[in-house]
């Protein structure tokens, strides 16, 4: 019986399916690198607000702690957003003319929010509590980056899962004090896995990594 495939076909058949594996590979790179970049995570990427709100300026100029405007980090899941009564504490004084600051003195005069874009927006499907992480010695900056450096918002971590779980897998490196938990100008110290792993058991911290923990 005459051969009916030329010899070369198998050498065709071997490359095509190793190139096949690797273009496979290679959009999946591609795509993993996409899906990490701040085109979709929106890392250092400055949202329009409705006013141009520095978090340099009122924390690292005029020393506002992170308390002062939002009141419920400590003691709820949400942070919270001052109402325009907090702002007009200040700017009913300070500024008080100013063309930029109209949209904060029109919200106080018809006694209607501002709506701010949130920055720091998790799915509807992941839970989060922002007064278990600080009584867990777990500080702003470590999720939110050094907002008393950014002249306007952005959002300095993917809020991935992989991020969540890279602190919930090793807390050690990330607890801190708790008296320093809204201290934007604490670093860890260079024994930070010793100190650290005391603080874990001090705050009695579990590695909490089961799907529940987050998804609800």
């Amino acid at each position: 019986m005459p051969q009916i495939f030329h010899r070369s076909t198998n050498a065709i058949a071997r490359i095509t399916i190793l190139g096949a594996v690797f273009i496979l590979a290679i959009v999946t790179w591609l795509l993993m690198v996409v899906f990490r970049s701040d085109y979709l995570t929106d890392v250092r990427v400055v949202r329009e607000q409705p006013v141009p709100f520095s978090h340099k300026h009122h924390v690292a100029d005029v020393g506002l702690d992170c308390r002062y405007c939002h009141t419920s980090v400590e003691t709820s899941p949400f942070a919270g957003l001052p109402p325009t009564e907090t702002c007009m504490t200040c700017h009913s004084q300070i500024w008080a003319d100013s063309p930029m600051l109209e949209p904060v003195r029109a919200s106080f005069r018809n006694n209607t929010p501002l709506r701010w874009t949130r920055v720091h927006d998790l799915p509807d499907f992941v839970y989060f509590d922002h007064s278990i992480h600080l009584k867990k010695g777990i500080g702003c900056s470590s999720c939110h980056g050094a907002v008393n450096e950014m002249p306007l918002m952005w959002r300095e971590n993917t809020l991935l899962m992989e991020w969540c779980l890279a602190c919930h897998r090793e807390p050690e490196r990330y607890v801190r004090p708790r008296d320093a938990v809204f201290r934007m100008d604490w670093t860890p110290p260079a024994n930070q896995h010793e100190v650290g792993r005391q603080l874990v058991a001090q705050y009695k911290i579990r590695k909490l990594t089961d799907c529940y923990t987050c998804h609800r």
